[in-house]
């Protein structure tokens, strides 16, 4: 178990969140022959960590944790694990369901210092991961034809990703370009930190301070995440572009994105009644009269 756990921790990029996963596995699992872990025994881990009052998601992110160390293990050569139990998850019912309405992320905006500014109209827009903005450089961006490639080992998914900026996008990286010109350290970052040299490492006092002086309550730089799925969507963008657009690789962390809330139910009740009453108004068209041929008056019968 301890050499599957060592492997995992090197390969994982994701390490502080993998490090509380197997320090909560530990409990259980340290020293453990890989060959003793079953799937009672997984159940037992579950029952007992429902005990200690975690979450499904929680408990989820640790069994993915240990399925990925027993995976790698059994691929590993020689091979550690013969075999990988069958692990049981959970049903996630704590979703966060933050979203930006237009003019929470215009009030926002508005409220953030100016080297914050472009960096969540970007946010908004293309719902990329907050780490994958701020480390976004200037050789990844086609200026002329307004387009950014991150390539493959860029991502958390680890595929290449093709965006093309709208206009308002575009004024921002032009803005950005011009500020990057007036400084004395040409910076490599589009979004830069407060000083215009290096990324973007740590700005949520910036991020609190704004979400309070523009009355938005508690709300995350992810919700722009949620945001920028769902307004696709919406505007009519298939899902399987959005997810090539945002970074997102399984459907399933696509649906918990995008929640339905009561506008989205509310837009459907009307559309449904604009479409009734579309069908009301159409007149229909009048039946042809049916004439007998084979009986009308001058036509001889062939038959």
């Amino acid at each position: 178990m301890h050499a599957c756990r060592r492997d995992t921790i090197n390969d994982r990029k994701s390490i502080d969140r993998a490090r509380l996963s197997v320090t909560h596995l530990e409990g259980i699992f340290e020293g453990m022959r890989v060959t003793n872990i079953t799937t009672p025994l997984i159940k037992k881990y579950i029952k007992q960590r429902k005990a200690e009052n975690a979450k499904n998601a929680t408990i989820n992110r640790e069994l993915a944790a240990l399925k990925r160390m027993l995976i790698m293990g059994a691929r590993s050569t020689p091979p550690k694990v013969d075999r990988v139990p069958f692990i049981p998850m959970l049903k996630e019912s704590n979703v966060r369901q933050g979203f930006f309405e237009h003019p929470e992320y215009s009030a926002v905006k508005d409220a953030l210092p100016d080297y914050l500014k472009g960096y969540v109209t970007f946010a908004y827009f293309i719902g990329w991961r907050k780490d994958e903005i701020s480390s976004l450089t200037w050789s990844q961006v086609d200026r002329k034809n307004g387009i950014v490639r991150l390539e493959p080992g860029e991502t958390k998914n680890d595929e290449s990703r093709t965006v093309y900026l709208n206009d308002e996008l575009k004024e921002v990286f032009q803005k950005q370009w011009e500020a990057r010109k007036k400084t004395q350290t040409l910076t490599p970052f589009v979004f830069p930190n407060w000083d215009g040299k290096g990324k973007i490492v740590d700005a949520r006092k910036a991020w609190r301070n704004a979400c309070k002086d523009a009355k938005v309550g508690h709300k995350l730089f992810h919700d722009f995440r949620r945001t920028a799925v769902r307004n696709m969507v919406r505007s009519g963008i298939p899902e399987g572009v959005a997810m090539k657009v945002s970074g997102h690789k399984t459907r399933s962390v696509f649906e918990r994105y995008n929640i339905v809330n009561d506008a989205d139910l509310k837009l459907a009740c009307q559309k449904q009644e604009a479409y009734i009453k579309s069908q009301i108004d159409t007149k229909p068209l009048q039946s042809a009269k049916f004439y007998d041929f084979a009986k009308k008056e001058g036509v001889a019968n062939n038959g």
